[in-house]
């Protein structure tokens, strides 16, 4: 499928992407680079990939239309349940796919980061299944507040490396991991989001778009129509958000809204707001829009939601802000809370933090009568449980 919102040969989305990385990686990203495309492309891959999908993962994940959230918000509101999928969250889709592309490598030794820790777990399952050696680099903050994902990833048999430097967040994952790439360029980095040096984020994009194809005959199913009005999804790197953008990037009548996390609000010096407070930069491997000091040097963001801390914004989404194909929204901490207790309380689905960002802005926007809006819903709550009872006593 062609699209002005693909990579150029280069790995750009317009002025955003590219591979900037250090000499010694070359041959792996190179490697990757020459093959990824083929490799998704073969019927063996594809028949392996949708097996596993559908008998592992358990996809496809529902369509859900919201009845009572429909209600209050005078609109036909339907979540894409990515919550429901094996390990919690949309990951799975990518990391089942990167492994086989790791496999066709003949890569034996997995590295990845995670911040909320449901790329973790997922790295860590699909190395369980395919009986890899895993290690996970993950902030010593995020190991402190996502303690039921770091015993999973450990019950999984994954090797967890703590972040101290920094804000001890997922930037501070991601950059150990790829210092211990360049230390041990044999291992295959199977990078969680899209963002990192190209082919990593059209990789990633490409693995997501299960969701957004299967919205498509879902939706057809149940109103006659394969397009809603409106998508909205939660965006840190934006994985989740590429996959329930990706077949729908070119088709300028659906409305595509990216929601980040602005924390203790945009201005506070407390957000992750990044589309609001950031410039072009390049971090980890790519060229986008990223939150810095006026010496280059990263903002430490903030976020209540570990996977939402991050202080950039995949390339695809960059160009995507700067394009203004995708309108980007904001919410903050207590946003997010009040939305996910709503979401819990009308419709008995307790969201990840991450989600309950998306479902926030549900309350900022005025929708048309009859207007059919899909929210992704990324992740499930379970992983956010003490989060959500510390603030439920407050």
């Amino acid at each position: 499928m062609k699209s002005k919102f693909h990579p150029d040969k280069n790995g750009y989305y317009g002025q955003f992407g590219g591979a900037f990385i250090p000499e010694l990686l070359y041959p792996n990203v190179k490697e990757l680079e020459d093959n990824y495309i083929q490799i998704i492309n073969s019927d063996e891959f594809q028949k392996e990939y949708k097996a596993l999908l559908k008998d592992y993962v358990g996809r496809p994940s529902p369509l859900y239309l919201a009845k009572r959230l429909s209600e209050k918000y005078n609109a036909f509101i339907y979540l894409k349940r990515e919550d429901l999928n094996h390990t919690g969250a949309h990951k799975v889709n990518n990391t089942i796919g990167q492994i086989l592309v790791a496999k066709k490598l003949g890569k034996t030794k997995i590295i990845a980061e995670t911040g909320a820790g449901q790329h973790g777990v997922a790295t860590a399952t699909v190395c369980a299944l395919m009986g890899l050696e895993c290690t996970v680099f993950m902030g010593e903050k995020d190991i402190e507040r996502q303690a039921p994902n770091v015993a999973r990833m450990k019950m999984l048999g994954a090797k967890v490396i703590p972040a101290l430097s920094g804000s001890k967040t997922l930037k501070d994952a991601t950059n150990e991991a790829i210092r211990y790439w360049i230390q041990h360029p044999e291992t295959f980095y199977l990078i969680g989001s899209v963002v990192g040096p190209h082919p990593y984020p059209d990789m990633v994009a490409r693995l997501q778009a299960v969701i957004s194809e299967e919205i498509k005959w879902q939706l057809k199913e149940k109103t006659g129509k394969e397009n809603p009005d409106t998508i909205i999804a939660c965006v840190g790197g934006g994985s989740n958000a590429a996959g329930a953008f990706y077949h729908y990037m070119d088709d300028e009548d659906v409305e595509l809204i990216a929601v980040e996390a602005s924390g203790l609000g945009v201005n506070s010096g407390e957000s992750a707001a990044t589309s609001q407070l950031g410039e072009v930069g390049i971090i980890h491997g790519s060229k986008t829009i990223l939150m810095q000091d006026e010496y280059g040097q990263i903002v430490e963001p903030y976020s209540i939601s570990a996977g939402l801390d991050y202080p950039g914004v995949g390339p695809l989404h960059a160009y995507l802000f700067d394009s203004k194909r995708a309108t980007f929204m904001n919410a903050t901490d207590k946003e997010a809370l009040t939305a996910a207790y709503e979401l819990t309380k009308i419709e008995g689905i307790i969201p990840a933090l991450e989600s309950a960002h998306a479902l926030a802005v549900l309350s900022k926007i005025t929708f048309k009568k009859d207007q059919v809006v899909v929210v992704n819903l990324s992740g499930r709550g379970d992983k956010d449980l003490e989060t959500y009872i510390k603030h439920l006593e407050d």
